[in-house]
């Protein structure tokens, strides 16, 4: 099971986005958990999820080419572990549905890998 990138996604209604010179940060008040952008490609990417019908149409949009899209896909499932982005069809912010993540990344911090 992997990230679903042919979903869906939007960032969590609890979650600020500040902008910065090397991407943004990410805060949620729910959880009260930070999480750094290090592109400004990626805040791109997750600030069109919400106007894109999935995760790898925001990519598309946002010039993301076929090469870079394992990588933004494992960014946006950090994400989504974090719940700062969830599933549209999600009602309960979780950000979790069954299939989309693996089972490892669940518990895992947002502050790894080259884009998050």
């Amino acid at each position: 099971m992997a990230f679903d990138l042919d979903i869906a996604w939007r960032l969590h209604p609890q979650v600020s986005v500040r902008p910065e010179r090397f991407g943004a940060l990410l805060y949620h008040f729910g959880t009260r958990r930070l999480s750094f952008l290090k592109s400004p490609e990626l805040l791109t990417v997750v600030q069109s999820l919400q106007t894109q019908p999935s995760a790898r149409a925001a990519c598309s949009a946002a010039g993301i080419g076929p090469a870079e899209l394992p990588a933004y896909g494992r960014a946006l499932a950090t994400l989504a572990a974090a719940s700062m982005i969830i599933a549209s069809g999600d009602t309960s912010g979780s950000g979790l549905k069954t299939g989309q993540l693996q089972a490892g990344m669940a518990g895992g911090s947002t502050m790894r890998g080259p884009l998050v």
